[in-house]
């Protein structure tokens, strides 16, 4: 995005009220994103986090469960619920949410598809890295949190890293340098 000028942001600043106020509201419709945050923000408030939380769990918990043609039909469907879960932090500047909402994810994955992540071979590599990828980058995230947090998500953590390390997907694990064990 250019800079302003600083004759043109002056001018800017000396328009009448009115005029400033056509103009912030014309530039802010045409992004959906700042649209989206601020009727948040000046609208619902954090009384909705926990709404939007619950809708994202509801979302994660059906896709997640059932048959899937391939593993790679499952890697597609854990990466859009991952941009749903990145989006939700976007907006709402929820990074306790976007850490647990991701190991809801990744634990109801082991959890429901047990075979698809049994065995690492070719049709669930892809998948499998990404799952140890995505592991090894939500505890980074918790890690960046408040230390109160961690006891909250210490249970889930310690599903995940077990599940994690029993599945095929252990080596991937390894070397990415995922700990065994969880501790804060």
């Amino acid at each position: 995005m250019p800079a302003l000028s600083p004759d043109l942001r002056k001018a800017l600043l000396q328009l009448p009220q009115k005029e400033k106020d056509q103009l912030l509201v014309r530039l802010v419709a045409q992004d959906a994103v700042l649209v989206e945050q601020l009727s948040y923000r000046l609208l619902e408030g954090d009384q909705a986090l926990e709404a939007r939380r619950e809708l994202l769990r509801t979302q994660i918990d059906d896709p997640v469960r059932g048959y899937h043609q391939t593993p790679n039909d499952l890697l597609v469907i854990v990466r859009q619920l991952q941009a749903r879960i990145g989006y939700h932090a976007k907006i709402t500047e929820d990074a306790f949410g976007e850490v647990e909402l991701t190991l809801r994810l990744l634990n109801r994955v082991f959890e429901h598809q047990p075979e698809v992540v049994s065995k690492l071979h070719g049709p669930t590599q892809p998948l499998l890295q990404h799952l140890a990828k995505r592991t090894h980058d939500a505890l980074r995230q918790t890690e960046k949190l408040h230390s109160d947090y961690h006891l909250e998500l210490s249970t889930a953590i310690q599903e995940l890293l077990g599940r994690l390390w029993q599945s095929g997907a252990a080596p991937l694990a390894r070397e990415l340098g995922v700990p065994r064990r969880w501790g804060s």
